[in-house]
């Protein structure tokens, strides 16, 4: 089911919960999972998390985006929206008068909460991406996902979902963690769309996710694909 968001204010205090950790997030199994660990993480995410450990993967995301982007790549969905961190990144790097138009789109209702009170987004959509998308299709220019396509998120098969939002020539740019490229077999698969006629050739670029942390995931890396709907 998927809950439509428009524009909102508010928000809870940060409150720090050493219980939770990445160890926590790539354990997740299914999307009840994902919703159980995010409704408790997501107050403290962007201190605990992204600030102490340096999270610079949303700011690449954004950044390849800006590199490869067109006028016409647009309005932008954020895949896995999280807590807005590479909406927020993308609106920074804007350097005109007007706003970039991004939607997002998350399981978590307690991500999307925190997201709401930052006003990057147009309209914000609660749903499982492993199930099927309810939005209009081919109204997009563009999608950007920072870690959303890892350990026991959301697989390969999404994409064809996502694709068919997209009009014809949207630029993509998704983040993939390292190890689950494998694991969950995305080269495969994005080598089947692209044999089909579905996507341009593929661009990977190697992306270093954090810039601060010191456990013994600090040099987690994953490969940001770049391409277009044919």
């Amino acid at each position: 089911m998927l809950t439509s968001h428009g524009h909102g204010t508010g928000g809870n205090p940060i409150d720090n919960d050493p219980k939770i950790s990445l160890d926590d997030a790539y354990a997740l199994k299914t999307p009840a999972d994902n919703v159980a660990l995010y409704r408790d993480w997501a107050e403290t995410y962007d201190v605990e998390f992204a600030q102490n450990r340096g999270y610079q993967y949303p700011q690449k995301i954004a950044d390849i985006y800006f590199h490869h982007a067109r006028p016409d790549d647009t309005p932008i969905l954020d895949v896995g929206s999280g807590t807005g961190l590479v909406a927020t990144a993308l609106q920074e790097r804007q350097v005109i008068n007007a706003r970039l138009t991004i939607d997002g789109v998350d399981i978590s209702p307690e991500m999307l909460a925190i997201s709401r009170t930052k006003q990057v987004y147009r309209h914000l959509f609660e749903a499982d991406l492993t199930q099927p998308i309810d939005l209009p299709e081919k109204q997009y220019g563009a999608v950007v996902s920072a870690g959303t396509f890892t350990h026991g998120h959301v697989g390969p098969e999404a994409l064809i979902k996502l694709l068919r939002l997209c009009r014809a020539g949207a630029l993509f740019v998704i983040g993939v963690n390292g190890t689950a490229f494998d694991q969950y077999h995305f080269g495969s698969h994005f080598a089947a769309l692209q044999a089909d006629h579905h996507i341009t050739p593929i661009e990977f670029i190697r992306v270093q996710y954090y810039a601060a942390a010191t456990d013994g995931h600090a040099a987690d890396q994953g490969y940001a694909a770049v391409f277009r709907k044919t």
